[in-house]
């Protein structure tokens, strides 16, 4: 058998395309498996391999009386008193050695196919951590009122904070642009609640609560997190797949290096639960209290029955 040469491999035709195909297939497997993707903000202006990108939040326009601007000479200017800049100042790498002798029993193409779907999920997973993570970091908790301890009721007082908000760039907030995520626990209580009120029939097929869409998350430490779509945005840039021979070695190297940059453009529509409050239950010789504990900075209470 013919010794087959690394660098011929690596340099070949075959294998750069094959390269080329896989940055798409990572591109795409990435907007499949990161939650954030389907978040994000971009709506943003400028080109992220540039290293930054702006987004600009505009105040709401004021009206004036008739015959304002004919007497001033001028309209009113636009207030980007919001606009933000976000800098892709996180640089990372996926670098993955392979040695020449398996490079002659599954090409470089092959070995990358298969690397390609966990290198995917690798980067989902940092690009969700890094987004919600800011998200909570931003977000104001949610002080809930006395007695309010049920899921159904807990995801509502979040979703109201956000929907009623009202600045100088924000008059109230449709539902259909909110989004909840949720942890595994509180997806799970919620879920348990939807399927009761659906009867368990095509509850999944519905998405939605109370006219918001919600997902279930894992990775992200607070219980309860509801924003505005959009609110945070997180620009990536993805280099080319690339491979080449390693100096003074017999192995060969598959490259991916890729940057981004997290930032908060609505922070104020951005809210959250921290941990669910859980109802307390005492008993005394007089009766039985039932009433909700502190947790997470919001506060639930209950009621009294007598015996």
């Amino acid at each position: 058998m013919a010794k087959t040469d690394a660098l011929s491999i690596l340099e070949s035709a075959e294998t750069k395309e094959k390269l080329k195909e896989l940055d798409g297939n990572l591109i795409e497997a990435i907007q499949k498996d990161a939650l954030s993707n389907r978040l994000k903000n971009t709506e943003y202006s400028g080109d992220p391999t540039s290293g930054s990108v702006v987004i600009n939040r505009f105040k709401n326009a004021e009206s004036a009386n008739y015959g304002t601007a004919r007497s001033a000479g001028k309209g009113s200017k636009l207030k980007n008193s919001g606009k933000v800049t976000i800098n892709l100042d996180k640089d990372k790498e996926i670098i993955e050695e392979i040695e020449n002798k398996d490079l002659k029993f599954f090409a470089v193409g092959g070995l990358a196919e298969r690397r390609t779907a966990n290198h995917s999920k690798r980067m989902a997973a940092e690009l969700d951590r890094a987004f919600f993570a800011l998200a909570e970091s931003k977000a104001k908790a949610v002080t809930l009122a006395t007695g309010v301890v049920d899921i159904d009721d807990v995801v509502e007082a979040a979703i109201q904070q956000v929907e009623e908000t009202n600045n100088d760039w924000v008059d109230g907030v449709d539902r259909s642009d909110i989004e909840v995520t949720l942890s595994t626990h509180a997806y799970s209580k919620l879920r348990k609640y939807v399927d009761v009120i659906d009867g368990g029939v095509g509850a999944e097929a519905t998405p939605l609560f109370h006219g918001v869409r919600v997902y279930s998350n894992t990775r992200q430490t607070a219980d309860v997190i509801v924003m505005r779509h959009g609110s945070i945005a997180q620009p990536v840039s993805i280099d080319d797949y690339a491979a080449e021979r390693i100096g003074l070695s017999n192995a060969s190297a598959i490259e991916l290096f890729y940057s981004y940059g997290t930032a908060a453009i609505t922070p104020d529509l951005i809210a959250k639960i921290v941990e669910l409050p859980v109802a307390t239950t005492s008993t005394s010789d007089s009766g039985t209290s039932t009433g909700g504990g502190t947790t997470g900075g919001t506060s639930a209470g209950g009621t009294s029955q007598g015996q």
